[in-house]
């Protein structure tokens, strides 16, 4: 028999460091799960994965178990990355920041397709398109 929910709970954290400092420590605390256990899960789990922002998903249980699921990085995240820039533009529409190619684009399709809301690879390019698009970052 499962066992019943409590709640989930979805961060955004830098692999391999995260830390009992907020936001891990204020959203976890309040659920009276083990904060240092889950900070050592993590980041073991995510240490090859070093300078990417991971999203995780802390399913936590009655009796204050908890698992985790990590999901794939941040398209915008993995776009800036191949763009080489720092941050996307204020106004995308006129002033662009960058640039990729559609093979970039293939590629962090390719690796989100799982958590994207798509059924094939083209309709998960689109949506990375869509996002390079809202950034300022030009598609080649």
């Amino acid at each position: 028999m499962a066992k019943p929910i409590k709640t989930i709970i979805k961060l955004q954290i830098p692999a391999g460091k995260a830390t009992p400092a907020p936001p891990v420590g204020t959203a976890l605390g309040p659920h009276g799960i083990n904060i240092g256990q889950f900070v050592k899960q993590y980041n073991d789990a995510t240490g090859k994965m070093e300078g990417e922002i991971v999203p995780v998903e802390i399913t936590i249980y009655e009796d204050r178990s908890f698992e985790f699921k990590l999901k794939t990085p941040p398209a915008s995240d993995m776009l800036r990355k191949m763009a080489g820039i720092e941050k996307g533009s204020g106004t995308p529409n006129k002033n662009k920041v960058g640039k990729v190619s559609k093979t970039d684009i293939r590629k962090i399709a390719e690796r989100k397709l799982e958590d994207l809301n798509a059924t094939d690879l083209e309709a998960a390019e689109k949506i990375i398109m869509g996002t390079a698009r809202s950034m300022g970052i030009e598609i080649k």
